[in-house]
Order: C-alpha cells, then sequence, then structure tokens
C-alpha cells in the first residue's frame, strides 16, 4: 500500500513538472517520491524531452491573428416609399431598402514575429487578391513569402471585385471579361449588362506569356503545365460594377487607415498593373513605401500627385519583367509595354532628380530573366521576392 501511494506521488509530480510549477513546488513534490525506485533515471527523461522549438517543423508559418473585415464604402439612399417587414423580399418595389456598397474587402494575417512593416496588397484588373496568395501550381505567393519575412499582409478585393462585390449598378463595360449587351453599329455601351465577353487569349497574349495559349516564350517561368494554365486562368474575376478609381482610391485609403488604427504602423503598398494607379492617390500620412509591380500608369511630373508623393519623400520601386526590351515585334502588346516602361522610366527619373527616390528595376538587368506580367506567380517568384526584400532592408523597411 505504501508503495502505491509514493508511485503515485511521483506521477502527480512528473504530471505538475509538465504544467509549469514553480522551483518550489516542483521541489516539495519531488521530495514525495525520494522512496521510488528509479525516480532518478526517470526525471532524467523527462528533462531531456525535446522542446517545442526543438520539435517544430521550420517550414510552419506561426500566425498571431487574423481575420477579415470591409473599409470605406457607402450606403446607398433608401428606395422612396415605407420599407414594409410583413412583406419583406417579397415586395419586389424594395421600398424603404438601402444598400452597403462600394467597399473594399480585406483579408489580413499577423505573423508571430512581426517585424513591423505590414503590406498592403492590391490587385490589377481582372484579378483578386488571390493573385498575391498562391502561385498557379500551387506554391507559395507573395503574401505568404513575405509573411515568413516579417510582413503582415493584407489583401484587398477592391470595390466592386471580389468579396467586395457589392455596387450601385451592375457594370456596363464592354471590354475583355465584362459584362456587356448587344452593342449597336457605333459600339456604344448598353444600358443593361446581359453577356460575357471572353478573351484568354488576348489576355494571355498581353501578358507576354506566350503568343498562344499552346506555347510559352523561349525561357519562360510561368509554370508549364496543362493544370497551371487552367488555373491561372480561373482568377479572372470580372468587376460588378463600372471601374472607378476615385471610388476605389477612397476605400483603399481608408484601408490604410484601419490598417494603422490595428497596427500602429505606416503600411508598404504593393500592388500590380492597374492597382498601382491607386498608389498615386493615396494620402501619404499612413503610407511608408510604394512597390509596384508593372504599373499601367505614373503620375505626371509636376502634377498634384507627383507632389505630394515628392514632399512627403515616399520611396518608390517599379519591376518590370522580360519580353519588352526584347519583346516579339510583331506584337502589339509588346510597342504596348515598351511605351510604359518607358514612362515608369522618364518618372522616375524627373522624380530622383526633384530630390525623390525611385528606382526602376528591369529583372533581365539583374540577371532574373523570363518573367511574364505576373512575376509574382511565376517559378522564381522567391527569387524575386528577395530582391524586393533586400530593396526594403535598405529602406530600413524590414
Amino acid at each position: 500500500m505504501m508503495k502505491t501511494a509514493k508511485q503515485l506521488a511521483f506521477l502527480l509530480s512528473v504530471l505538475m513538472l509538465g504544467n509549469g510549477l514553480t522551483a518550489c513546488n516542483a521541489g516539495t513534490a519531488s521530495t514525495a517520491a525520494d522512496d521510488v525506485e528509479e525516480t532518478e533515471e526517470v526525471t532524467e527523461d523527462v528533462t531531456e524531452a525535446p522542446t517545442q522549438a526543438q520539435t517544430e517543423d521550420p517550414s510552419l508559418l506561426r500566425i498571431a491573428k487574423q481575420g477579415i473585415f470591409s473599409s470605406g464604402g457607402i450606403v446607398a439612399s433608401a428606395v422612396e416609399g415605407d420599407y414594409d417587414p410583413s412583406q419583406s423580399w417579397k415586395d419586389k418595389t424594395h421600398a424603404g431598402n438601402t444598400a452597403h456598397v462600394d467597399h473594399a474587402n480585406v483579408l489580413y494575417q499577423i505573423p508571430a514575429e512581426d517585424n513591423g512593416n505590414p503590406i498592403i496588397y492590391l490587385h490589377g484588373y481582372r484579378q483578386s487578391r488571390m493573385c498575391w496568395m498562391t502561385t498557379p501550381d500551387g506554391r507559395e505567393g507573395w503574401s505568404q513569402i513575405f509573411l515568413r519575412n516579417g510582413h503582415s499582409a493584407f489583401l484587398i478585393d477592391q470595390p466592386r471585385r471580389g468579396e467586395a462585390g457589392a455596387a450601385t449598378e451592375i457594370s456596363a463595360d464592354t471590354d475583355l471579361d465584362m459584362w456587356y449587351g448587344e452593342l449597336d453599329e457605333d459600339e456604344e455601351r448598353p444600358e443593361t449588362a446581359t453577356k460575357y465577353q471572353p478573351g484568354d487569349q488576348a489576355w494571355y497574349t498581353y501578358f507576354r506569356i506566350g503568343e498562344t495559349l499552346d506555347q510559352v516564350n523561349d525561357g519562360s517561368q510561368f509554370p508549364q503545365t496543362d493544370d497551371a494554365l487552367n488555373q491561372f486562368l480561373r482568377q479572372a474575376t470580372p468587376n460588378t460594377g463600372n471601374y472607378d478609381k476615385v471610388v476605389v482610391s477612397k476605400a483603399v485609403g481608408e484601408v490604410f487607415n484601419d490598417v494603422k488604427n490595428m497596427t500602429g504602423q505606416k503600411s508598404i503598398f504593393m500592388a500590380h498593373a492597374q492597382g498601382c494607379s491607386v498608389a498615386w492617390d493615396l494620402s501619404v500620412e499612413n503610407l511608408s513605401a510604394v512597390v509596384a509591380i508593372e504599373p499601367i500608369t505614373v503620375p505626371r511630373s509636376g502634377s498634384v500627385q507627383y507632389k505630394k508623393l515628392l514632399e512627403a519623400n515616399i520611396p518608390i520601386v517599379i519591376y518590370f519583367g522580360d519580353y519588352i526590351k526584347n519583346g516579339d515585334e510583331d506584337l502589339a502588346s509588346t510597342y504596348y509595354w515598351q511605351e510604359i516602361r518607358q514612362s515608369a522610366l522618364s518618372f522616375a527619373e524627373q522624380y530622383t532628380e526633384d530630390g525623390g527616390d525611385c528606382t526602376v528595376v528591369d529583372l533581365p538587368d539583374e540577371g532574373i530573366e523570363g518573367n511574364s506580367h505576373f512575376m509574382f506567380q511565376e517559378n522564381n517568384n522567391q527569387e524575386i521576392a528577395d530582391l524586393i526584400e533586400k530593396w526594403l532592408a535598405n529602406h530600413k523597411l524590414n
């Protein structure tokens, strides 16, 4: 009976040690089991158990907090008349009903080892935040890569797109991958959108992945499997309402305010293509830097946008991929991207001359070749992210 009691006391002492008792309490518990055989050997085994840090998979990404919220937007005026709760949805006049619309939707993740320099991500045309989160072949996207570097991620779906699809009116945009109605001979926009205008092949060429869907450019870094191409093309999502840069810029500005309130920090703005246009309209109060991936517009020298960024000394870096300077001259898209790049170079030169900090990086000049308009989703996206991280480090932003 005495032996059983001593064994029980010893087991209790081990359990209490595992639960993190103080040295004083642990010592008292151990004394109660001094006479148990082989106590020392058993205790030694418990002490040498691997710590969490020793057993944790180094590939794991520890997230301290994550969630989703909406920023900005408006409440549409109520439909004329009084709301009838007895009829609710059955009242086809919608009398008295309002609508919460034109906001941005944000998915955020804060890493356990946060470096205090959050990144706000904005997608480009016909894309959503999904483009930053993964690759067509299922590898880590940039938001996850930069999370590993300690940057909190705030991923936007802009107003009238993706998870922020609530809009005041349905889009009548007649561009590729947009809803549209029957066009008359003058190609005027219809009042009602009724059909979907396809554009897989046209976008594929425009993005500089290859000339046609059944081939890629020489040396391309785009994941070259049928499944990857299928996944990439299915990332596309149209606007639910007409694109309005004023509406988008206002909502994104509210995202910056909300992130500052959440984190206490200014944010790096990382944007792609059309999304970069919003960067130039943002208030600089909560902006620490701009990382622009192939922007389709840049501020005009001397403009309000230009002066605002310059006076706030906002550092800017612009990245271009491959197949621009050396692009196929038979393709209209080649000349388009050459003009876009030249505009960026002229802007950077003037911005720097005026005392600002702007760098244009041509990836091929850095020995990084084969990248399309979607460099952040391609095989070498880690290498490009590392290059960006070095720029951030040089500006004390990591």
